[in-house]
């Protein structure tokens, strides 16, 4: 006879995060290059802009070596941008989903984002390896500091795809708000200078940025000798905190809403 197996609410959201986790995988895999090149793309991106400032710049950036300087901004931002348009992305990719009632919005967001961050990490695995085979000085002082921004800005990006998912629910051109609004984000995110490249006056007008807050905490993490001012680990956690609090209460309230769109 047949056993029936109980689970409790928590193994069902478990299993089907992981489900949707597996189907992320298995979409990456889609096109000839698979899911190799989520890993190819951003590490060739980050060589060739890190090769391209070491050049214009010389070896060393505020005691920093000038590529591991690009490394850590354009690491942080495709962090953020990638995040947080997969998550803006995955409710409408897995709508059809959401007729089985254990599969619930807020499961396809968190797998999508357990699959950019994976991803990332292997990025900077990959990169580490090439630079330790290119005898490039691998320097981290202070480590969990390190994972623990790493962490803050990927439940920032969480957040703010999450927001942005609801609400194009409701209102469409919220997506090309979105694209306007990220564009410049490379630019202003501190990707190819520090503040200390501007006078204190400048700060206020670049230091909101949590990006910014973030490469430059990241930096400073990598290297205790690089002077950092204007950032601030308890802005970048106040930061985080909020965003996650204002998503967890918009998601709350509209999520039904937003399925039976």
């Amino acid at each position: 006879m047949a056993t029936v197996l109980k689970r409790n609410t928590f193994e069902v959201w478990r299993d089907v995060i992981f489900a949707l986790f597996i189907r992320e995988i298995r979409i990456g895999f889609n096109d000839k290059f698979g899911l190799s090149w989520a890993i190819i793309n951003p590490v060739s991106f980050i060589f060739a802009l890190s090769f391209l400032r070491s050049q214009m710049s010389g070896g060393d950036v505020h005691t920093i070596p000038t590529f591991v300087f690009m490394f850590y901004g354009i690491l942080f931002i495709q962090l953020f941008l990638s995040l947080m348009e997969k998550t803006a992305a995955s409710l409408k990719k897995s709508k059809a989903l959401f007729a089985f009632r254990q599969v619930q919005p807020i499961s396809a967001y968190l797998a999508a984002a357990l699959f950019e961050v994976i991803v990332k990490v292997v990025v900077v695995a990959v990169v580490f390896v090439l630079m330790y085979l290119m005898q490039i000085e691998i320097n981290i002082d202070h480590p969990l500091e390190l994972i623990i921004i790493f962490f803050l800005l990927s439940v920032v990006a969480f957040s703010v795809g999450l927001l942005f998912s609801i609400c194009e629910e409701f209102i469409k051109e919220i997506t090309r708000i979105r694209m306007m609004l990220t564009r410049p984000l490379f630019f202003i995110s501190g990707v190819f200078f520090s503040l200390q490249d501007f006078s204190k006056e400048v700060w206020p007008y670049l230091s909101w940025n949590p990006i910014l807050q973030a490469i430059e905490l990241a930096r400073g993490a990598a290297y205790s000798s690089y002077a950092y001012g204007g950032v601030s680990m308890q802005y970048l956690f106040s930061v985080t905190i909020t965003l996650l609090f204002i998503a967890m209460a918009v998601y709350t309230i509209c999520w039904k809403k937003v399925i039976s769109r």
